[in-house]
């Protein structure tokens, strides 16, 4: 979708896939719906038809095209793993990804259970790469902990939470199999509150665990102002990340000529 974003924890998005359905209370105030839904019947936009989910087979080759090494965030205007999206398609995607391996991918679902079973099939290789980054939703504990099973069991090489928006205490959440956590708060209008007592014990049970830690806003209507320091700091912790080599603009060239004649 984009060379940039805003998005404070990835520097680019990639869409393969646009739009997509609720399955969950996280869901509520999607905001790339939003966003989406703002444009239908406007031709030529790339969200004409809304958020009617689409395949777009002619972004597949964006990454290629991405000379700079970047950290991507695949599909934020979609579920890869929606259950409309062919394993095909999926497919394809990890194909570039493992190809493209300068960048490093972020992936994340709220379809955990679907994930978890294409990660130990038909995507051992791309779960197995360093570079690709799985992850799942948690909002709260009835829907957001099952996915943390699934993503667990399908041990992939790097698995990390997108916690967000967080709407009740977790608990005593088990991180194990877990490399990285992102927190935050919903933002935007009927924004859901959130309490920060339930933000420290995610950064507690984080330590303990030895889970790199980021947390990424208050939210709120008006989330500028609200911010992104907890306890006086701000806190950015990544999992270390791979680190390949770029190859030639004619290696591009070709690799994207290999992808369009698959």
């Amino acid at each position: 979708m984009s060379a940039t974003s805003k998005i404070e924890w990835t520097d680019a998005t990639w869409n393969p896939v646009r739009g997509c359905t609720k399955i969950s209370p996280g869901c509520m105030h999607c905001y790339a719906e939003t966003f989406a839904e703002r444009f239908r019947g406007v031709k030529g936009h790339p969200f004409e038809f809304g958020f009617d989910l689409r395949l777009v087979p002619e972004k597949l080759g964006d990454p290629i095209r991405w000379s700079t090494p970047k950290k991507i965030f695949v599909n934020s205007m979609s579920d890869l793993f929606h259950p409309e999206v062919p394993d095909e398609f999926i497919e394809k995607v990890a194909r570039v990804m493992l190809a493209a391996d300068w960048h490093t991918y972020q992936v994340l679902t709220k379809r955990a259970d679907r994930m978890g079973q294409l990660l130990r099939s038909k995507l051992t290789r791309a779960a197995n790469a360093a570079h690709i980054w799985w992850g799942v939703s948690v909002e709260n504990r009835k829907h957001g902990l099952p996915r943390i099973d699934h993503l667990r069991a399908a041990r992939p090489k790097v698995a990390f939470l997108s916690i967000e928006p967080l709407l009740e205490d977790l608990g005593n959440i088990d991180l194990s199999g877990i490399q990285w956590a992102i927190v935050g708060g919903e933002s935007g209008p009927g924004a859901r509150p959130i309490q920060a007592s339930w933000v420290r014990s995610i950064r507690r049970h984080c330590r303990a665990q030895r889970v790199s830690f980021f947390f990424k806003q208050w939210g709120g209507v008006r989330k500028a102002s609200t911010g992104r320091e907890l306890d006086g700091r701000t806190y950015d912790e990544f999992p270390a990340a791979s680190t390949n080599r770029v190859p030639t603009p004619v290696e591009r060239a070709q690799m994207l000529e290999a992808f369009v004649a698959a």
